[in-house]
């Protein structure tokens, strides 16, 4: 019985993806939802990363989320400035390994 309730899930799960992939250029969504697409990617990326940044790990000493605090910030400030996504990805890892190492 277990077997088919996974079986099932992965058959719903792989059919609701694939779809969009092959009906997706055929398909025409309202205009509210092509703009509300367009903040998908930016909300997934804070909740993933702003529970990281602010203690994800389950320890509320704040000392030791200065380091990913500060090159969080700066990542954002790279980013807000210079709209190169991949450019603060590599100023907000090195800020944090560079201060991680310092301190």
């Amino acid at each position: 019985m277990n077997w088919l309730a996974i079986t099932i899930a992965g058959i719903a799960t792989f059919a609701s993806r694939f779809s969009f992939i092959a009906f997706g250029d055929k398909i025409e969504l309202p205009e509210f939802v092509e703009s509300a697409l367009k903040f998908v990617a930016p909300a997934a990326f804070a909740a993933i990363s702003v529970p990281i940044v602010l203690g994800g790990d389950g320890i509320s000493d704040f000392g030791a989320d200065i380091p990913r605090i500060v090159a969080a910030t700066l990542a954002c400030l790279v980013v807000w400035k210079s709209k190169n996504l991949p450019l603060s990805l590599i100023t907000g890892m090195g800020t944090l390994w560079l201060l991680i190492w310092v301190l």
